[in-house]
């Protein structure tokens, strides 16, 4: 059974990043929506070869997350399917499906703007931003998930990311990779 820290965790990333359209489940529009608010973020247009890599990436990610989550095959995720499919995530987190490996590392390269391997406060809180997240809340949020160092490494987030979904310590720095600092 999934807490209810857990839970708000997972909402606010179905919430925020996921049902775009605030539809109350996920489905390929949602994709879509991220791929045009990503390009617009990010100043890619339409046909660019890195509007076709956000695009290609996110549909990937798309028909992974519906072939894994989508349990009742209706074409969309509901959130207690997304609970589920995370609570079997957080059993084996060595065993991550290709699809949350991608959107890990799509997450990571999407906040490296500068393309160096690794992030700082800037990319982080901008990327936050760009979903409707408050930037300072961001700002802090990347203090309490760097441990206050400048920058976090792939190595490091990835570590991170396992931490939020698995995690049910209010307080560990993985809690924080989704831009809030409570829940």
């Amino acid at each position: 059974m999934v807490s209810d820290f857990r839970k708000k965790k997972l909402q606010h990333v179905f919430t925020t990043f996921f049902d775009t359209n605030k539809s109350g489940n996920i489905d390929k529009k949602d994709f879509e929506l991220a791929i045009d608010n990503i390009a617009k973020l990010r100043k890619f247009t339409s046909g660019d070869a890195k509007y076709n890599e956000v695009k290609t990436t996110l549909l990937k990610i798309w028909d992974g997350l519906q072939s894994r989550a989508d349990a009742d095959k209706d074409g969309e995720v509901s959130f207690d399917e997304w609970v589920s499919m995370w609570d079997d995530y957080a059993k084996n987190p060595t065993a991550a499906l290709d699809w949350q490996k991608d959107y890990c590392k799509f997450i990571f390269q999407l906040e490296d703007a500068s393309n160096d391997g690794s992030i700082d406060s800037e990319e982080f809180s901008s990327v936050y931003a760009s979903f409707g997240l408050n930037k300072s809340d961001a700002v802090a949020a990347f203090q309490k998930m760097s441990k206050g160092k400048s920058s976090v490494s792939f190595a490091e987030f990835q570590e991170l990311w396992k931490e939020y979904f698995t995690s049910e310590d209010a307080s560990a720095p993985g809690n924080f990779i989704f831009g809030k600092t409570s829940f």
